[in-house]
């Protein structure tokens, strides 16, 4: 039967209830396990790899993804002493725009998944934008970019062997990583996303939230490829007990991971506000029930769908390289060797010697939205030192989150007096009380800092009928630590007038 069997035959709970809530992020997989009380009483994590064939493209093997999404829940049922069946629910995250197409026979993909950093489609994306930018930005709220699931998809149908002809045969399903997730874990039994990551492909119309017939017809898309669009919470399936978990587990919540984390920091009225930390870095505010468009730069996404397709909203400001550019230092430049360290070396040294980088390494992302620009490090003398350079990876994360928080008060009218924050680099001090420095607004830290896992989960709960108001599950949110500004504002604008002419020498680097 397999050990994915084995350890989870019978369950014996005794009517104590267990949430779990599934990450499957860009650099990996995280699985929480919360108890009736909403702690936090497992977890299990696994990296898997990444694939880099040409300079800009940046894939991830499902097949690989699929392995560590078992052995991460594996890890932590028995980390909770509990079998599957001992689960209440299951819900979980993806990564948003990566994608993939695959044999819905044979159960394998045709291609590796396109990763959301990816862009090898930045030329067609450019084409498609000349023609039908505006339309497809007023239907979707994105602007043309190939960070987004729609060109990836194109690329794959114009480039892999067969894939046309399969397609034809009915044999071809596509999907963002949480379609491929539940189509697994249900045995092929549930083709599905939700509106949260149906926004994220620049093939959903946010007003009506379907499939735009005009977009797929411009790209040359099928529908008939594509999962049914369902709320974030719901019961989509239950997980097939023959080659899953030996057990039936109601999947019953499913959302992009940035907009799990809004939710898991219980940023339920319009104008809270949060930053997750993690291979990117983004901001998402909640804007209500209607579509806020930005004119400088930031995205109009769909929050969640609940309650019958009633879909929120939020603006989003998304940074491409954030904890990335933290592995950068460790795995390509050699000059740390955790991700620690970059906190100890950033605080030996005062200040960074006036040294700024750009970690362009994939363009930048809002405000910006320059496809072409790339990582860029200025200031650079022969007497600066590397805890110097490793201080300016740190500034330039919490520079970028300002340039984002600038724009969302100007585009929302809403001023934002304090931001929650979440994701692995929060328990970096030295970045925590420079971020509030740069902002000039307090940074508050939740005591689960794993919020998309939790959100996941949260809307799991949601989607079974644990929750019936969101008051219920803000009286959950907890605070660990709240950074206070500290810099004085004539520091800030020096830093930041800094910042803003090392960007200007980033951006459009590489577009000829």
């Amino acid at each position: 039967m397999g050990k994915s069997i084995v350890w989870m035959l019978e369950g014996g709970n005794h009517g104590k209830k267990y949430y779990l809530g599934l990450d499957q992020g860009t650099t990996g997989t995280t699985a929480l396990i919360f108890d009736e009380n909403w702690n936090q009483i497992a977890r299990g994590y696994e990296e898997h790899t990444q694939y880099f064939p040409h300079p800009g493209w940046v894939e991830h093997d499902p097949m690989e993804i699929w392995n560590k999404v078992l052995s991460t829940i594996e890890t932590a049922c028995k980390e909770a002493g509990i079998l599957a069946a001992d689960l209440t629910c299951m819900g979980l995250d993806n990564q948003g725009e990566t994608v993939m197409l695959w044999d819905r026979y044979r159960g394998v993909p045709v291609y590796n998944a396109i990763v959301w950093q990816d862009r090898r489609t930045a030329k067609m994306a450019d084409e498609i934008s000349e023609k039908y930018g505006d339309m497809i930005r007023e239907k979707t709220g994105l602007v043309v970019d190939a960070y987004f699931s729609a060109t990836k998809i194109r690329w794959i149908m114009d480039h892999v062997e067969g894939v046309r002809e399969k397609i034809e045969q009915g044999r071809i399903l596509a999907g963002t990583m949480d379609s491929w997730m539940i189509w697994k874990l249900t045995h092929g039994k549930v083709h599905v996303t939700d509106f949260s990551t149906a926004s994220r492909t620049m093939l959903l119309n946010i007003h009506t939230g379907e499939w735009d017939d005009e977009i797929l017809d411009v790209l040359g898309i099928p529908k008939s490829i594509l999962p049914e669009i369902h709320d974030s919470a719901e019961i989509y399936g239950q997980t097939d007990p023959l080659d899953v978990f030996g057990a039936r587990v109601p999947i019953s919540g499913s959302v992009v991971d940035q907009q799990a984390a809004l939710f898991g920091q219980a940023c339920f009225e319009p104008g809270t506000v949060k930053t997750t930390y993690g291979t990117g870095c983004f901001m998402l505010m909640n804007t209500g029930d209607k579509p806020v468009y930005s004119a400088n730069g930031l995205l109009t996404t769909v929050g969640w769908g609940l309650n019958n397709k009633k879909m929120i909203f939020a603006l989003d400001g998304g940074i491409y390289v954030s904890g990335a550019a933290i592995q950068w230092l460790r795995d390509k430049m050699n000059l740390i060797s955790s991700a620690a360290e970059s906190e100890t070396m950033a605080k030996a040294v005062p200040d960074t010697g006036d040294v700024y980088f750009v970690p362009a390494f994939a363009g930048l992302a809002a405000p910006h939205w320059d496809q072409y620009a790339r990582g860029t490090i200025v200031g650079l003398t022969g007497g600066t030192t590397k805890e110097q350079l490793v201080r300016a990876t740190l500034e330039s994360i919490a520079y970028q989150v300002k340039d984002n928080l600038d724009v969302m008060v100007r585009d929302s009218g809403i001023p934002i007096e304090v931001m929650r924050v979440d994701g692995g680099a929060v328990v970096n001090e030295f970045l925590m009380q420079f971020q509030a420095d740069i902002l000039g607004i307090p940074v508050d830290v939740p005591v689960i800092t794993e919020t998309t896992a939790l959100g996941a989960a949260y809307l799991a709960a949601y989607g079974l009928g644990e929750f019936h108001d969101m008051n219920e599950l803000k009286k959950n949110w907890k605070l660990y630590k709240r950074y206070e500004p500290q810099m004085e504002p004539e520091k800030r604008d020096e830093l930041l007038r800094n910042w803003h002419r090392a960007v200007e020498r980033a951006k459009n680097w590489a577009e000829e």
